[in-house]
Order: C-alpha cells, then sequence, then structure tokens
C-alpha cells in the first residue's frame, strides 16, 4: 500500500523566532520512503536537522517577521496490515527489564505516576499481567474519555484527563501510559500520522498519538483512542510525554493560523513498462525547499 502524506502549517511571526519543529518520519520508516519528505518553506529558510535524545528527528529553524508557511508531501510505502495482536507476550519483572527501558517506568511532565499509583492499582490489580493488562488500561481509558476537541490544552495532564473525563487522543495516550508506567510496565508516548484507512472518515484529520508499551522484549502498539488494530500508522516520533515530541517548539511571538495534515491511500504508481514508476518530489506551488546544513543527516 502507497499512502499520500504531508501537513501544511502556516505561522505569522511578528519577529525572528527560533523553533524547533519534529515533523519528519522517523528513522525506522525512513527506508519506506518513495522519496525524502524534504521540508518546504516560504519564505525559503536555512535548517540544521539533528537527532534528538530519543532518536526522533528535529529542524532547527529561525523564522523571520511576517507569514511562514511550512509544508511537506510525500508518499511512504506500507505493509497495509493492522496492528500486531500477540496476547502471549509476557510482563517482565523489573529486576529483568533492560536499562535502557527504565526511564519509561518513571513519571514525566504529563504522566503524573505519584499521583495516579494508587488508582491505577484498584482498577487493575486483578487483571493479568501482560497484554490482558494492558488492553484492560485502553478499554477503561477509551470509554472513561469522551474525545471532545474543545477540552484539548496544552498544560492537561494524564491527571486532569482523568478528572475531567474529556478530551483528545493525546490524553488518551497519556492516561494509558501513565496506568501502564503504574503498573510496572514501560510506555512510551508516540506521534504520527494515522488517516482514516478501512474504518469511517472521522472529520478533520490532525496528527494522532498513541503509545506503545515493552512487552515479550519487544514494544508493541496500542491505541486506546481508537482502542482497536488500524492500518497506516507512520511514526515522526517517540519520548516519554508529549512534552518530549511537540511539531513545534516556538521561542517567541508565533501564531498559528493554519494547519492541514493529509494522510490517505494513494493511488498504485506504474510507467509505461508496467514497472514501477522513479518517484520524484513535486515542489509547492509558490515554495522553496529548506536547505539542510548538517552533512551527517542528509540521507535520514
Amino acid at each position: 500500500m502507497r499512502l499520500q502524506t504531508g501537513f501544511r502549517i502556516a505561522y505569522k511571526c511578528l519577529t525572528d523566532v527560533p523553533m524547533l519543529l519534529m515533523l519528519s518520519v522517523h528513522p525506522s520508516r525512513r527506508n519506506d520512503l518513495e522519496a525524502a519528505d524534504r521540508l518546504h518553506a516560504d519564505p525559503p529558510l536555512d535548517v540544521e536537522r539533528y537527532l534528538d535524545g530519543f532518536g526522533n528527528i528535529c529542524n532547527r529553524i529561525l523564522a523571520p517577521p511576517g507569514l511562514l508557511t511550512l509544508s511537506a508531501d510525500f508518499v511512504i510505502r506500507d505493509s497495509g496490515l493492522i496492528d500486531p495482536y500477540t496476547p502471549a507476550a509476557v510482563q517482565h519483572p523489573v529486576a529483568r527489564l533492560p536499562p535502557e527501558v527504565l526511564v519509561y517506568l518513571l513519571g514525566s511532565r504529563y504522566c503524573e505516576t505519584d499521583l495516579l499509583s494508587d488508582l491505577a492499582w484498584s482498577l487493575f490489580a486483578n487483571t493479568r499481567p501482560g497484554w490482558e493488562r494492558v488492553q484492560a488500561v485502553c478499554d477503561l481509558v477509551h470509554g472513561h474519555i469522551t474525545f471532545d476537541p474543545a477540552a484539548a490544552r496544552s498544560s492537561k495532564t494524564a491527571r486532569d484527563a482523568w478528572v475531567e473525563g474529556r478530551g483528545v487522543c493525546r490524553d488518551y495516550a497519556h492516561l494509558a501510559v501513565t496506568f501502564c508506567r503504574c503498573l510496572n510496565i514501560p510506555a512510551r508516548y508516540c506521534t504520527g500520522y494515522l488517516g482514516d484507512l478501512g474504518v469511517p472518515v472521522t472529520g478533520i484529520m490532525d496528527f494522532s498519538a498513541w503509545f506503545e508499551v515493552y512487552l515479550g522484549d519487544r514494544w508493541h502498539t496500542f491505541d486506546a483512542r481508537n482502542n482497536m488494530p488500524r492500518m497506516g500508522r507512520v511514526l515522526i516520533a517517540r519520548g516519554r510525554d508529549a512534552v518530549d515530541v511537540p511539531i513545534a517548539n516556538t521561542f517567541g511571538p508565533a501564531e498559528l493560523v493554519g494547519f492541514e495534515v493529509r494522510s490517505e491511500e494513494a493511488a498504485s504508481r506504474t510507467d509505461r513498462g508496467g514497472e514501477p514508476a522513479r518517484s520524484g518530489t513535486a515542489m509547492p506551488a509558490g515554495q522553496a525547499m529548506i536547505g539542510v546544513n548538517s552533512v551527517a543527516l542528509e540521507q535520514i
């Protein structure tokens, strides 16, 4: 399956504004790109590209005063398979977990394990450790929170989502991640594209949030918002919670004035001989590609 994917985001800046952008496809999916998911800007800008401490691709720019439009439009190959179902995946004792996953047991900015630990154990102590327990978390979070974009706010934490019972996909993910960590299951927050593939169209598309847990010696995808296996996930970034993976950190006055996200199935593409056509990157009209200053990261 081929996915036509991308975004168009516009900011109005009153002065020069440094920005850190996390909008590139995750390194784990780079080989699936038919062409680079190059960032375009109007006006044209230079960018410094680097990998953060969680292995995500970040772009650093200095936005000029006035209107700035950022966009990307690319095709990525996908298996077309739904999220794997592995009910036999076991939960490891904390003492036997690999050192690199231990950070995902700890509380973080939006995941207050200290405030929700007693609640988590009162709700899930009688569930079977492992896959069954994580699914029980998803079932409860999915039923407890009502999807409501009007209830979204940048300061909202897992505890807030529990108390208020309303929110968006990041709130579902934060609450589920927090419960899992309270139950000694390493859990990390994910963000990326998730189009309405194989399901009814839900409305205006946005970037999506889900989470992964460490069971049976590897990471597994769960989604408390949709609470069902889905196809066509395109990962952008992973971290402890949303504070590690924002699409943009702006260090100055920058008003968001335009926002569009796209991820949908693309038609099969063949050349005249019937073989797969070579892919190219079309530059959106009126925009210029951002130049990359980091030679070491040119290939990602």
